[in-house]
């Protein structure tokens, strides 16, 4: 049988998924990041610094860890959508999504024949996936429309509509920018939307997922009835972690010490 997707798997149990992002280009970090527990990483060819060739790579890395490999493309192009599921992403998170039409789109290139219109030329997808590749594609492969616009809200019951969408992933940073007009806090407008969205898919039994700033903000959507959370970019971490282990450093030394060097 084909390899199974472990972000459906889990989501059909009621579990939560945690989804590692990556946003550098190095199969290192992303055989680091797909072994440190996540259920799925994605690949962010949107505001990530890098491209398809970076991106093949990273998903073999991520195939010889547990993790199921996403990819979010940097709009909605069919063509450059099956060239990635080609190259073994089980799902495809498209930003910008405002509109059934654009939904259907996406949709139709994540599937073969007679559901969508994705091209016959699975490539590398059958050496991840398994030599019955095509056969359980279309029952595998996910496709989520990124919501994070003020017309997105307002359409979501048009856009949950649309015959295959198998999640949908929320972006608080630009919905904050089109409802609030600033990605600081308080916004009230965006996270309003963010529930009205959260509330429509759930009543539809369709999971919804959104990106965090870290750790603490994952667990607290996770209460709320996201399904699955991101916790941060790897640069978001690693830049992070080393402010932390310099203030350590220097904080941790006498008092004479932390003064000279600023602290």
């Amino acid at each position: 049988m084909m390899r199974a997707n472990l972000v459906r798997t889990r989501l059909a149990a009621s579990q939560i998924v945690v989804n590692g992002w990556l946003s550098m280009g190095s199969p290192y970090a992303a055989e680091g990041v797909a072994h440190s527990g996540v259920h799925a990483v994605t690949v962010d060819l949107q505001h990530g610094m890098l491209d398809f060739a970076d991106a093949l790579v990273m998903m073999q890395a991520i195939s010889a860890t547990p993790a199921t490999p996403l990819v979010r493309v940097p709009d909605l192009n069919p063509a450059q959508i099956m060239h990635l599921l080609d190259a073994g992403a089980y799902g495809i998170i498209c930003p910008m999504i405002s509109t059934p039409e654009q939904t259907k789109t996406l949709v139709d290139a994540c599937r073969y024949p007679p559901l969508g219109n994705r091209s016959f030329g699975p490539s590398r997808g059958l050496l991840y996936g398994g030599p019955d590749y095509v056969a359980h594609a279309n029952a595998t492969i996910m496709a989520i429309p990124m919501i994070e616009t003020a017309e997105a809200v307002d359409r979501i019951e048009e856009i949950l509509d649309v015959d295959g969408v198998d999640m949908v992933y929320l972006g608080p940073n630009d919905m904050a920018f089109a409802l609030d007009g600033h990605v600081g806090h308080p916004r009230p407008r965006s996270e309003a939307a963010l529930q009205h969205v959260l509330n429509a898919t759930t009543r539809r039994g369709i999971p919804v997922g959104i990106f965090c700033s870290g750790g603490e903000e994952a667990r607290r959507r996770v209460g709320q009835g996201f399904r699955l959370v991101t916790p941060g970019n790897d640069f978001a971490h690693l830049s992070r972690s080393m402010r932390d282990a310099v203030r350590m450093t220097l904080e941790e030394t006498t008092p004479e010490v932390a003064a000279q060097n600023g602290y």
